[in-house]
């Protein structure tokens, strides 16, 4: 399905015996191994950097060797090399709208036999948009179910096994939902099912991202779309309403963290190292 890229390896894991050294760029996303917080490069000086999440909160860390995460790899920040005279100053890496370092002249890899399944048609649109390069890079293809009513059956029809992962995202999947009920059915090794609380993955948007105060409740029993597009006066049909959406999301930081982290567990479990050619 793809040509094959020199540039294919697993980028997304850990170097095994070496914590490489990465200058603390503005705009490197990093999570501090510590406390979990993760965020961008806002500032660093000899002895620490600020980071700052995507709700703006910001945190000052010590530049201690090992101490932050990069794409799921430990390395020690350490301060940009001052600017020459004249010169533009120090440019960060190209970061995907995931915040992932983008890989320049990307050609997508030879599809994995792995698979990543979505429900619908907005699921798949909404990942292509944001984890669309990093997919391309590690060669995952995502597909859409139209629903999990029937996901035991899809799961066994795919044929999981160890080099054949399969990971699922799922709406919805809260305690005690009827999507709860059927991701329990699925008990193979080789396929995690995760998902989001929402509804549906229109309100994995944040608000803000649309400048709107927040997503409208809508009444049990009327549905779901038509609901809030009558409630935020929108005035047009749900393919319209869903553009605006799409339309309105540029990176991860437009996205909740309850869909963020779910994907991210997908495309790292559909990507293991022991796929890897």
């Amino acid at each position: 399905m793809y040509e094959r890229d020199v540039l294919a390896g697993n980028w997304r894991r850990p170097l095994k015996g070496k914590i490489p050294q990465v200058p603390a760029e503005p705009d490197l996303v990093v999570e501090d191994a510590e406390s979990g917080f993760c965020g961008a490069v806002v500032a660093c000086d000899k002895e620490a950097v600020t980071l700052e999440d995507r709700f703006g909160r910001r945190r000052l860390f010590p530049l201690d060797p090992a101490a932050f995460l990069l794409e799921g790899r430990t390395v020690t920040l350490v301060r940009p090399a001052a600017a020459s005279p004249g010169s533009r100053g120090p440019q960060g890496p190209r970061r995907s709208a995931s915040g992932s370092i983008a890989v320049e002249g990307l050609r997508a890899r030879v599809a994995r036999e792995s698979r990543i399944y979505v429900e619908g048609v907005h699921d798949a649109a909404l990942v292509e948009k944001v984890w669309g390069h990093d997919l391309r890079v590690e060669g995952v293809v995502v597909e859409y179910l139209e629903g999990v009513d029937h996901l035991p059956e899809i799961v066994a029809e795919f044929g999981p096994g160890p080099e054949r992962r399969l990971g699922v995202l799922v709406d919805h999947l809260v305690a005690g939902s009827k999507e709860s009920r059927i991701a329990a059915e699925v008990s193979s090794p080789h396929v995690l099912v995760a998902g989001h609380p929402f509804v549906d993955v229109w309100q994995a948007v944040k608000p803000s991202a649309l400048r709107i105060a927040a997503w409208p409740r809508v009444p049990r029993g009327l549905p779901w779309k038509e609901g809030v597009i009558a409630a935020l006066g929108w005035g047009v049909d749900p393919a319209e309403a869903w553009r605006r959406i799409l339309g309105s999301v540029t990176t991860y930081a437009d996205l909740e963290p309850e869909l963020l982290g779910p994907v991210e567990r997908l495309i790292d479990f559909v990507t293991d190292p022991a796929q890897d050619d």
